[in-house]
């Protein structure tokens, strides 16, 4: 890449709406710990493929760190 920044990945819409809902909704059960976060919602039960499941518990933490920088 020789010196250029690289670009993260992009979400889709629907990834975020539904980690941006569910951090309303359960905001005291997720914490800045995808680990966390990924058996939180597991234990939710709202997934059923782990993939989808691992990128809202990745996003999640980008929201309440964002939520945290905002403070």
């Amino acid at each position: 890449m020789n010196g250029e920044s690289q670009m993260g990945r992009v979400r889709p819409h629907y990834i975020k709406r539904m980690a941006r809902d569910l951090v309303e909704k359960h905001d005291e059960e997720f914490e800045q710990d995808f680990n966390h976060n990924k058996e939180v919602l597991k234990q939710l039960d709202l997934f059923e493929s782990s993939k989808v499941r691992n990128r809202v518990a990745g996003y999640i933490v980008r929201v309440l760190g964002n939520r945290k920088f905002d403070e």
